[in-house]
């Protein structure tokens, strides 16, 4: 049976579910750098062995796709702030120590994870070109918005926000690259999945029955996975773990597959709809 769909249709369903397969190129890339180079700690030490251009390609890709749901509910309000993130977890890499990965041998001071110096002039430029963008993106939104009569309030406070994070971004490169150094990667990872949290708990609460509670398991799930993952790297970057053992890929693979599971999830529940939302408003 041939099943008839529109065009707006179509794309909301093939952009939730590149997402999904965003994840999925990202657990492809894991297996083949371990299986022909060696095992890594975490998927975001996937930036300094040959599977770098996948890693950064998948942030990359996740966030245009959240930028192209558009929408005027809270979810898209989260979600264009979370696009903000993506990007910036593979611009900031994570500190590493010798044995993270295949190749990877840094000179880090007292044994202490590092960003090795070599990536840190790419840093600056990655994130300076990230944050100038996304405060001329966000101007650009809100003149899109007048234009086409859509400027409402959450259009407003998500830009008014990602010009707020982009500046904070642009001075921290700039002035204090020391501390961006150590800690950033672990910002943008947890503002965005801390955002992804609030995306999870808004639907559950929007859903009904099943999809509520589907939606709010994964809010609890990735909740927890993301306390345990900033518990697990502050303590590395403390220097209390100096063991090699892959904690940080534990949470950080509960933390994928969760958002995986979200993504199906929408791509199921809202396959129907006539006039796609993001997320049920």
């Amino acid at each position: 049976m041939q099943l008839s769909s529109t065009s707006t249709q179509r794309t909301y369903r093939y952009v939730r579910i590149s997402i999904v397969g965003a994840v999925a190129v990202l657990g492809v890339a894991l297996v083949v750098v371990t299986a022909a180079h060696g095992p890594v700690t975490s998927l975001s030490a996937l930036f300094y062995t040959p599977a770098r251009t996948v890693f950064t390609g998948v942030m990359f890709a996740v966030a245009l796709a959240f930028l192209a749901l558009s929408g005027h509910s809270v979810e898209q309000v989260l979600l264009n702030l979370a696009a903000l993130f993506a990007p910036a977890i593979a611009i900031v890499p994570t500190p590493v120590a010798p044995g993270d990965g295949p190749g990877i041998d840094p000179i880090c001071a007292d044994g202490i994870p590092c960003v090795p110096a070599g990536y840190i002039p790419e840093l600056r430029t990655g994130i300076v070109t990230l944050a100038v963008t996304a405060i001329l993106g966000a101007a650009l939104a809100v003149i899109l918005a007048r234009l086409q009569r859509t400027l409402t309030p959450g259009v407003a406070v998500a830009a008014v926000a990602a010009v707020v994070l982009a500046a904070v971004a642009l001075v921290w490169a700039l002035a204090a690259d020391a501390s961006l150094l150590r800690i950033g990667h672990l910002i943008a990872t947890g503002g965005f999945f801390g955002l992804m949290v609030a995306v999870a708990i808004v639907s559950a609460v929007t859903s009904q029955d099943a999809w509520r509670r589907l939606y709010a398991g994964v809010a609890i799930g990735m909740g927890a996975f993301l306390v345990y993952l900033g518990t697990v790297m502050i303590a590395r970057l403390a220097g209390a773990d100096q063991t090699g053992q892959p904690w940080i890929l534990v949470g950080e693979a509960g933390l994928v597959l969760l958002f995986a599971v979200f993504w199906i999830a929408q791509t199921v529940q809202r396959w129907d709809d006539v006039d796609p939302a993001i997320l049920a408003r």
